[in-house]
């Protein structure tokens, strides 16, 4: 059973509501860490709910580096890694575009995390890889691809005479299933040993550990491994805090990183003032579109819909009942009132709202199955994959666009068939398939509407109270 509880919530409220006061009483730094992480395929806000009303993405995170470059700070971006969040096709060009995308925008280390070993070997060694010469951002002290010297154990990061090193782990809470005969796994706190022991020739001024675990466990690492000033976890379930986090009596500090790269964690040294500040700055609608970036996207719907479902591997599976959809118009001969209120409401036109958004007008989705598994008639939304019924095309099945009457109540056919036969069909079969498109109110509430109306997609549904409100709005 689908569990809303389980999922990650889209916060919506904003830190500062007065843009001005971020970074309120600091001077110039000498220069800026720039943290972020854990993307988990969110390359971009879901904007079912307004994109106003929610964090992250590539297109902010490239307007809010820029910003800081425009006040002339010098800022070394570093991200904490797993960037997607599920194996297939469409999870293998969102890495892609986010690669390209963070090289574009400067990133100097990159962490790798435990889903991003999910892609294909070869995939993910095309792009982590070094060819020797240092140049390539990512970085794995325990965790590498066919051949342990083919991915940096640790990153030297220099800004005039000062020298950052960063190493990265996946801690062992995450280690689960890692392994094989491509993936080679070291014990975390073996693997912290030996980067220290190679970063002892690299006389660095301030060391920084990224790692992917616990935040219980992250606090205890740190504390065994005081040579880190910073500890930046992004195992922790929690959003960033507002301040530094002391860890223990060494003073070092602990910075969580947030949930689908919806942050950027800043922390700057003060040459004059021999101090770090931290400010914690959400991805929100302040930071404007990046054009550059809404090209990138635009460019990915396009590659979506140029490989076409079988080309992204999507597969249709038959639905349990074993009966197929039919379509919301097959309802409107018994059940004219139902259907005309459907008609009325936005779940009608989910479809139309994919080929012309209202945000980012000029990126249609319907080609996007991600989008299209809530949007469409007759598709597994926590899956992103058809029915062998369900929508195809807008060519092919147009008469299932629109988040239809079987996607609540279940595919119509055998309904159908019973109700509208030519031979005499017996009570009881016309009440059993009566029945089984049943939805009691109470199901919808705490199971059906949530595979949609999730915390990504509609945070707001899962107020108290919200489902009465929604419910009204389609009442039938």
């Amino acid at each position: 059973t689908y569990n809303p509880n389980t999922q990650q919530s889209v916060v919506q409220e904003i830190d500062v509501p007065d843009p001005n006061k971020l970074f309120d009483g600091w001077s110039d730094p000498e220069f800026a860490l720039v943290f972020t992480g854990r993307q988990h395929g969110y390359i971009e806000p879901c904007g079912c709910a307004g994109l106003e009303h929610q964090k992250g993405g590539l297109s902010r995170r490239h307007t809010f580096l820029n910003s800081l470059r425009d006040k002339g700070w010098a800022i070394i971006p570093i991200d904490a890694g797993n960037l997607v969040r599920r194996i297939g096709r469409q999870s293998e060009i969102k890495f892609q575009l986010t690669a390209a995308g963070m090289a574009t925008m400067g990133y100097v280390a990159i962490g790798i995390g435990p889903d991003d070993l999910k892609l294909p070997s070869g995939e993910l060694l095309a792009t982590v890889a070094d060819n020797g010469d240092g140049s390539s951002p990512y970085v794995s002290s325990n965790v590498s691809i066919i051949d342990r010297d083919l991915v940096p154990q640790y990153k030297v990061v220099s800004h005039g005479d000062k020298k950052i090193g960063i190493v990265s782990i996946i801690g062992e809470t995450y280690l689960s299933g890692v392994g094989s005969d491509e993936i080679l796994v070291e014990e975390s706190r073996s693997a912290i040993q030996n980067s220290l022991s190679q970063l002892e020739n690299e006389n660095c001024d301030v060391l920084v550990l990224m790692i992917k675990e616990t935040l219980q466990n992250s606090i205890q690492i740190s504390e065994e491994f005081p040579q880190f000033k910073f500890v930046v976890t992004s195992g922790a379930s929690g959003e960033p805090e507002y301040d530094l986090r002391k860890i223990g009596e060494s003073g070092n500090s602990l910075i969580q990183i947030g949930k689908k790269g919806m942050y950027g964690l800043v922390l700057a040294w003060f040459e004059s003032e021999q101090e770090w500040k931290y400010q914690r700055v959400s991805l929100t609608s302040r930071y404007e579109d990046s054009n550059e970036v809404l090209q990138w996207l635009k460019d990915y719907q396009v590659e979506l819909q140029r490989l076409g479902f079988e080309g992204l591997g999507i597969r249709a599976s038959e639905h349990p009942s074993g009966a197929s959809f039919v379509g919301s118009k097959s309802c409107a001969s018994c059940h004219q009132p139902e259907y005309e209120k459907w008609l009325e409401t936005p779940h009608a036109h989910a479809t139309a709202s994919l080929e012309h958004p209202t945000d980012r007008v000029d990126i249609p989705r319907q080609y996007d199955p991600e989008c299209l598994s809530c949007h469409v008639t007759g598709w597994r939304p926590q899956q992103y994959t058809p029915y062998t019924s369900g929508f195809e095309s807008l060519a092919t099945s147009s008469h299932l666009t629109g988040n239809g009457c079987e996607n609540c109540h279940g595919p119509g056919s055998d309904h159908v068939r019973v109700e509208s036969a030519d031979t005499e069909i017996s009570p009881a079969e016309i009440q059993e398939f009566r029945k089984a498109m049943q939805l009691s109110l109470e199901d919808a509430k705490q199971t059906t509407c949530f595979e949609c109306h999730d915390l990504d997609n509609s945070p707001d549904f899962h107020d108290e109270g919200a489902f009465e409100t929604y419910w009204e709005r389609i009442a039938h």
